[in-house]
């Protein structure tokens, strides 16, 4: 009762039959003895909403030159410290490998 019924699938025969081809032996013409009935005229569709346009006003022009000028400023201000970071770390790495350099040379002459 609560087993699913699983459809079987169609087991292949291996006999493939090609298509029927017909070919026309006369040409038939057809006059037609009734007049074609008139065409349905559908309703063209509406046609879709134009885009709107992008309005800029001289107030939004300076205030996207503000905003941009903004951005390039503050990741210049970020891509500066970083730079200055490194090279504030590499300096120091280098006093303290003099420092341990000398205190090593100095130790080896006591001896």
């Amino acid at each position: 009762m609560f087993r699913p019924k699983v459809p079987t699938m169609p087991q292949p025969t291996g006999l493939v039959t090609p298509p029927a081809v017909v070919e026309p032996t006369a040409v038939i013409q057809h006059t037609p003895q009734t007049p074609a009935p008139a065409p349905v005229v559908t309703p063209a569709p509406a046609p879709a909403p134009a885009r709107p346009t992008v309005q800029l006003t001289p107030s939004a022009v300076i205030a996207l030159v503000g905003s941009g000028t903004a951005v390039v400023l503050v990741v210049g201000a970020v891509l500066v410290s970083m730079l200055l970071a490194i090279a504030i770390t590499g300096a120091s790495v280098a006093i303290c490998a003099l420092v341990i350099r000398s205190l090593i040379s100095a130790e080896g002459k006591r001896r």
